[in-house]
């Protein structure tokens, strides 16, 4: 049987991944990329966790963390789509009009 700490070390490598993405890549997409990342890190924590105390809860709202990580995919990637439709970019930088 494998160990907690081995999953919690995947899901840290994993997370840190995604943090690294986040704050490096400027392209909407890979940073929308780097979000799923991590929200499958705490997945990963939750399940191994619930697992481990033998609890169905953790499962379940790894779940629930599923279903909102693909309506915020779907909502975003549609702004991303309207955004090249109106600007040809899909660059943070290059983008204004989000600015208040």
């Amino acid at each position: 049987m494998v160990p907690l700490s081995w999953y919690m070390l995947l899901s840290l490598a994993v997370f840190t991944i995604g943090v690294f993405g986040f704050l490096t890549r400027r392209n909407i997409i890979l940073m929308f990329m780097s979000i799923e990342l991590m929200l499958n890190a705490v997945n990963i924590n939750l399940i191994a966790i619930s697992h481990y105390m033998q609890d169905l809860r953790g499962q379940i709202l790894a779940l629930f963390i599923i279903a909102v990580a693909a309506a915020e995919a779907a909502i975003g990637l549609a702004i991303v789509i309207a955004l090249f439709r109106n600007k040809a970019t899909a660059h943070v930088d290059e983008v204004q009009e989000l600015k208040g």
